[in-house]
């Protein structure tokens, strides 16, 4: 894995801002689905915060309105060429612009077919269309684009045919084959339109046929995350930790040999969280503010969010929080084991919020009945929830099977709500476990995938809240560490910049 000669920061920062496009399935504010929208926004943003000129370009989905964004023109009737002799060559798109102040200068690609008919981001049988005429609508509009960029951001596997086109279809583009694709991995388990862990040894894609046209079969069968990987200039993962895991077979979903004949040009960058929207002494979405001097508000928010989900209100009481999707990247299946002796033997209360697998909905409303005054949950999702739990909550909960970065153990951290997690990914680069010898730590970790691990941490934690002065110093060393994107941007510059040097030598 490579990494980062950090006395080279203040001289790259010195240079000339770069050109840089981020391509992605998603971007907030104006369509998001999960994390890879909230990172497409903040870190463009930090990014232009240091002098690039980064930009993004998604698809415009139906849920875009065009009116509440100022949506303008920028190419009309872009033909972008399927590779299907007939009935249909090319399909035609636009390329609609929002350059508002202050914001990230965001391209979307239009077709009504694909994009705006559509209500939801993912999760259409042709998918495989959508996304390859993203890949290469990108590329047709930069041909015919004054604005041309230094360095392409290609992300998951969604945008994995970028890096190839330009590569093979396009290599005699001057310009266009010169770009240098970082091909950024959120998540390594989806890598396409299937499971490629169940597809048969014949009809495996081995990324060196060529790319087939936009209606094929072949499409939905191609591994988009390992064309990514192959042609793309640099890789990044999301934590440092996880380009590690990735290259071993337990982590590395099948492509643990490809990536580590790659490991050369692997990095990994922590994500960041945005420190504006999550800030306990301005959020809008809590009752009561305060900061690392007024740490003891948090018990009325306690109060509010024992409330809110029906359980007795006792500032007292140790509890835990869980924010997450419901499924079995998460750890529920561990939860589900240690649920009945955890909540016969101890006195705590657990809140748990998000959605997925009715298996994991159905255990926790199970365990609501079994134990009516312990559990709360609210099964879907709410945008102000989350800042409720992490300002009312003692601590959260994170037992994951794995995690390329993870951001709820960050955020949580800001509100002094203390993480119980597994050690892998990155919440082993966020969370250093506490000692209380050496009076150090900003969480519980737990190393082995098994319920009594988990069991074990979780008593760990509830024994050191039974030690006030302990519980307010561990709150106050979580407050104090900093996940802002600022050193997220100036490292990914510092790749950009390695990129650019390789490619004029």
């Amino acid at each position: 894995m490579s990494t980062f000669p950090l006395k080279g920061i203040k001289k790259i920062l010195s240079l000339k801002g770069l050109k840089i496009l981020f391509v992605a399935s998603e971007a907030a504010p104006f369509a998001k689905a999960g994390g890879l929208g909230d990172v497409m926004h903040s870190l463009p943003l930090a990014l232009r915060n240091l002098g690039h000129d980064a930009r993004i370009m998604i698809p415009r989905y139906g849920i875009i309105d065009p009116k509440k964004y100022d949506l303008k023109m920028e190419f009309a009737g872009l033909k972008v060429p399927t590779d299907q002799p007939r009935p249909h060559p090319y399909l035609i798109c636009n390329v609609k612009k929002c350059f508002s102040k202050g914001a990230v200068p965001a391209y979307f690609l239009e077709n009504k077919e694909y994009y705006e008919k559509r209500a939801n981001v993912y999760g259409y049988s042709d998918d495989q269309v959508r996304w390859i005429l993203l890949c290469r609508g990108v590329i047709e509009f930069l041909k015919r684009s004054s604005w041309i960029p230094d360095v392409i951001v290609a992300s998951d596997w969604q945008t994995g045919l970028i890096p190839n086109y330009l590569k093979t279809v396009y290599k005699k583009e001057v310009l266009l084959s010169k770009i240098p694709v970082v091909f950024a991995i959120h998540n390594l388990r989806y890598q396409g339109m299937c499971d490629f862990r169940f597809v048969q040894e014949d009809e495996r894609d081995s990324g060196r046929e060529p790319v087939p046209d936009f209606f094929s079969p072949r499409l939905a069968q191609l591994n988009w995350m390992l064309r990514g990987i192959m042609y793309g200039d640099a890789i990044v993962t999301v934590s440092p930790t996880y380009a590690k895991e990735i290259l071993t077979p337990e982590y590395g979903e099948g492509l643990d040999k490809m990536l580590s004949e790659k490991q050369h040009k692997i990095y990994g960058i922590l994500n960041g969280i945005n420190y504006q929207k999550y800030n306990p002494e301005k959020s809008p979405h809590t009752p009561l503010h305060y900061n690392i001097r007024t740490i003891q508000r948090k018990k009325r928010n306690k109060i509010h969010l024992q409330k809110r989900m029906g359980l007795p209100q006792d500032p007292e009481i140790f509890l835990i929080g869980m924010v997450s999707r419901f499924t079995d990247q998460k750890g529920f299946d561990l939860l589900g084991e240690v649920i009945n002796p955890l909540f016969k033997n101890l006195s705590l209360q657990f809140v748990v919020l998000g959605d997925g697998e009715p298996r994991y909905k159905e255990m926790i409303q199970k365990g609501k009945e079994e134990f009516p005054e312990k559990i709360g949950y609210f099964l879907g999702f709410d945008l102000s929830l989350p800042h409720l739990i992490f300002a009312g909550a003692d601590a959260i909960l994170i037992p994951s099977k794995f995690e390329p970065c993870g951001i709820v153990q960050m955020q949580a951290m800001r509100y002094g709500c203390i993480p119980i997690v597994r050690k892998t990914g990155g919440l082993s680069d966020t969370v250093k476990d506490f000692n209380p010898k050496r009076k150090e730590g900003n969480g519980f970790l737990f190393e082995e995938y098994n319920p009594w691990a988990l069991f074990t941490a979780i008593v760990r934690a509830k024994t050191a809240f039974g030690f006030k002065n302990i519980w307010q110093k561990l709150i106050r060393r979580a407050m104090k560490k900093n996940f802002s994107w600022g050193s997220s941007a100036r490292k990914y510059s510092e790749l950009f910049h390695q990129l650019l040097k390789k490619n004029h030598k």
